[in-house]
């Protein structure tokens, strides 16, 4: 299983829209997803009472202690991605998300305010070594103003921009807040729409960054569960030797 933490300092980021799209769209790549919501506020939660569809499960996490084993359980049920929401700030379950993530996704729209507040999730990412990325959300359509941003966030990561910043940008458009009231993702409410293609791409983006492929973790879940099965026999036909012995 992989996980996919979206974290950030700052509130209105975007991050539980684009928890819900990146769902719908590795779904819909054949992925087997779960969210996991770790902001008391709830708009996961809130999203799936409105939705008339339980193909995604939302799931409330909001002690630290509990993100590990629940991540593990999950794994071992065969679960192929977790995609996890966090609350704004920094907080004991945000950094245990991150802490047991795949990626780190840090959103931040083009302004001052929200680049300065992606240095302390960044921190939490590089403190415990996890991968992340940039996501830049709710950009104008074009302008200097997003070149701005982009730069910034590199020279934040000391990293060249290809290798911190998630393709494609996301444009500010009203099919993703229109989309969350109705309880459904972007791809739901408008599937030919450019919102749609925008995540569509960020869901490529990122099966390339995790090296993904739904039908190789399917495989490797079979392989796992027959090895275990194998095992079990292995101890069960030396248990009968040792019964036959004595």
């Amino acid at each position: 299983m992989h996980t996919i933490v979206l974290a950030t300092q700052k509130g209105g980021s975007g991050k539980s829209t684009l928890a819900i799209g990146l769902a719908l769209a590795a779904r819909q790549a054949g992925f087997t997803v779960r969210l996991i919501e770790t902001d008391p506020q709830g708009t996961l939660s809130n999203w799936q009472r409105r939705r008339n569809n339980d193909d995604i499960v939302v799931e409330p996490i909001y002690h630290a202690a509990d993100i590990q084993p629940r991540l593990k359980m999950l794994a071992e049920s065969g679960l192929q991605l977790a995609i996890v929401d966090t609350a704004a700030g920094l907080s004991a379950a945000t950094t245990a998300a991150i802490r047991h993530s795949d990626l780190c996704l840090i959103p931040a729209r083009p302004s001052v305010a929200d680049i300065e507040a992606t240095v302390s999730t960044l921190s939490v990412a590089r403190a415990w070594k996890r991968p992340f990325g940039f996501v830049l959300n709710q950009t104008p359509i074009r302008g200097q103003r997003i070149d701005n941003a982009a730069n910034a966030l590199a020279e934040e990561a000391a990293l060249d921009l290809a290798d911190v910043l998630a393709r494609p940008l996301i444009v500010m458009r009203n099919d993703h807040q229109d989309s969350l009231a109705s309880g459904l993702a972007v791809s739901e409410f408008a599937p030919n729409g450019k919102s749609t293609e925008e995540i569509r791409s960020l869901w490529r983006w990122i099966e390339t960054r995790l090296e993904l492929s739904a039908g190789n973790m399917l495989i490797d879940q079979v392989m796992s569960a027959a090895d275990g099965m194998l095992h079990a026999a292995a101890e069960i036909s030396a248990d009968e030797i040792t019964t036959l012995a004595s």
